[in-house]
């Protein structure tokens, strides 16, 4: 696909998750509590994603990832969280 192509086909979807983003950091900034470190994690993920250059997509899901190869015991929860903990 040419850039043009690109731009007419998925804009429009981008920019509505532009915007999701922001409201959701909207939100978050106006919402009481300490510190979180999904919060954190999201944050350093929009720096990632603010990099020019290919491999945007790969560094945002690695700032998001368990870097570790360790297998844990046990999880601490049912589900994912989304970004890790830094433990």
């Amino acid at each position: 696909m040419t850039r043009q192509q690109v731009l007419d086909q998925y804009f429009i979807d981008a920019r509505h998750k532009l915007i999701d983003i922001a409201a959701f950091l909207d939100r978050v900034d106006r919402a009481e509590g300490g510190a979180d470190f999904r919060h954190a994690a999201f944050r350093t993920a929009l720096k990632a994603l603010g990099r020019r250059g290919p491999g945007r997509a790969e560094r945002v899901l690695l700032s998001l990832s368990d870097p570790t190869t360790r297998p844990i015991a046990k999880a601490h929860g049912k589900g994912a969280c989304g970004a890790w903990p830094g433990r």
